[in-house]
């Protein structure tokens, strides 16, 4: 058994939430924020068999797609504003960051 934790962004949680339901996985969502752009993520913890995570991961990949965003910078508050972009830059988001671990055992009550 393994345990699939998936950082997506909030944009394509619903997305794929919907695509774990009709491929009968149950998943937990837990609200979680990134760290560099400070922005709303949602983590996946999805039990499955050793046989099932590849299916797994081709949901979340076809569902948790990187795009292109125009971000503006948060201006630095007392810190050192030697590294600060006084402009908007252009970074990727989305997509999915995901670890697969192993369980050693799983109960349901």
């Amino acid at each position: 058994m393994k345990l699939v934790v998936a950082v997506v962004q909030d944009k394509d949680s619903n997305n794929l939430s919907n695509a774990l339901v009709n491929a009968n996985y149950k998943a937990t969502k837990l609200a979680s924020t990134g760290g560099f752009l400070k922005a709303g993520n949602s983590t996946f913890m999805i039990g499955t068999e050793d046989d099932q995570v590849d299916d797994v991961l081709d949901i979340i990949k076809a569902n948790c797609q990187s795009r292109d965003q125009l971000v503006a910078p948060i201006s630095p508050m007392g810190g050192n504003a030697d590294s600060y972009i006084p402009y908007p830059v252009n970074v990727k988001v989305g997509g999915a960051t995901v670890f697969v671990l192993p369980v050693d055992q799983f109960e349901r009550f």
